[in-house]
């Protein structure tokens, strides 16, 4: 029997290409397997394709839920953001991704998985670190990486390729923007996003929304609750974490909520510009970080940002599947205890506007905040607290006055 590769399989182009590729360059018997993170239309009629191109089987495997729960859940909770502006839509789906790869793999009974990302990106360490972790036995095999045996390096040559193999599909030579698409958001790449210089053409370019210009003039009042970090309605209906990250998508996209413009350090050095649309994910990482501010204590709040900010380069530097962060997420989880309560706002325009947050936990006493005394606090408290709090200022800068004297004496 011949030995089995699983292949990480979209059904666009590149992949399809990969198929006949495989079984002649190394007499493979081809599994693909499309793993379902929420791509919505484009998993349609990839049974057909997969077979048309001389697949043995299909995997069309639904981890929405999985993915909602175990991956992004724990990134919103750590306030994960990279550069400050990237939400990890892909980062995020790749080790899930990878641990069903696997999981095909072991069930199958197959010796290698192959993927069709860059040697220039991000998703092959993404991919590769996530499959090294949980299968080192496995082989991994990357085409575009094999350059003496992999020598197409265009859409037309890859058309050519599998019309020459008798595969011929709907795919057009013409030009496009690469993209990845989740549950979460989605990724534009190419075309004019090349030249950071240009503006990005938005109204060919959005798929899941509007441009804040192109949004409603009215306003629109959202409110969600919150169960240990975890959300669990919104306006009132209980849902689960994928269907309101659903709802808070068509409420985003219909506001222009979510649309990021970013040149971002990729891990193998370059830079790279991208367009990213996450209107949903971004309401739920607001609304989270509004009942934070009420119930975290400042100490606590200090090491978490700093701890989002490891976890983001630790997801989007592919190392899922490490101690370290498990460590990071235990701690984030154990802030999230009494992370519970309702957040209200108004989306309008592109902006998320704080409309009032409510917690059983909240730490903010109004009777302390507020300019008149009450009995946790004596104005004249702060005398001493001051003299302390800057004592280390008061003794340097007596400290300088006196050298500075000794310099002039002399």
């Amino acid at each position: 029997m011949k030995e089995k590769v699983i292949l990480a399989y979209s059904g666009g182009l590149d992949t399809t290409a990969i198929i006949p590729w495989l079984k002649e360059n190394f007499d493979y018997d081809v599994i693909c397997c499309c793993v379902n993170c929420g791509q919505g239309e484009e998993l349609d009629g990839l049974e057909e394709r997969a077979k048309l191109s001389g697949a043995s089987k299909l995997y069309i495997e639904d981890i929405v839920d999985d993915f909602c729960d175990n991956y992004i859940m724990p990134c919103v909770q750590a306030g994960a953001v990279y550069e400050n502006k990237y939400l990890l839509g892909t980062s995020m789906a790749r080790p899930c991704i990878a641990k069903k790869l696997v999981e095909i793999a072991r069930k199958e009974g197959a010796t290698a998985i192959c993927h069709g990302a860059t040697g220039k990106g991000n998703d092959q360490i993404r991919f590769e670190l996530g499959i090294k972790a949980l299968a080192p036995d496995l082989k991994i095999i990357a085409p575009w990486r094999m350059t003496d045996i992999w020598t197409m390096q265009s859409r037309e040559e890859e058309i050519a390729y599998c019309k020459a193999h008798g595969i011929d599909l709907p795919f057009s030579a013409d030009s496009s923007y690469s993209r990845d698409r989740n549950l979460w958001h989605i990724s534009h790449e190419g075309l004019e996003l090349e030249d950071p210089a240009n503006e990005p053409n938005y109204k060919h370019l959005l798929v899941l929304g509007v441009t804040p210009e192109e949004a409603p003039d009215e306003d629109e009042y959202v409110t969600m609750t919150f169960e240990k970090g975890i959300p669990t309605s919104v306006n009132g209906e209980k849902m689960k974490v994928s269907d309101i990250i659903r709802k808070l998508n068509e409420l985003g996209g219909k506001h222009g909520i979510g649309i990021v413009d970013i040149v971002e350090n990729r891990v193998v050095g370059m830079k790279s510009r991208g367009v990213y649309e996450t209107p949903g994910g971004t309401i739920l990482m607001e609304a989270h970080q509004q009942l934070e501010e009420l119930i975290l204590d400042r100490a606590t709040m200090e090491v978490k940002k700093d701890m989002g900010n490891k976890f983001a380069q630790i997801v989007y530097e592919g190392k899922w599947f490490t101690p370290l962060r498990e460590a990071i997420q235990a701690f984030v989880e154990s802030t999230q205890e009494y992370v519970t309560g309702e957040v209200k706002f108004k989306l309008y325009k592109g902006n998320i506007i704080k409309a009032g947050t409510t917690s059983p936990y909240s730490l903010y006493s109004e009777s302390l905040a507020s300019f008149t005394t009450g009995d946790l606090y004596d104005h004249h408290d702060a005398d001493g607290f001051i003299t302390l709090f800057g004592l280390p200022l008061k003794v340097r800068a007596m400290k300088l006055a006196e050298v500075e004297k000794q310099e002039k004496e002399i």
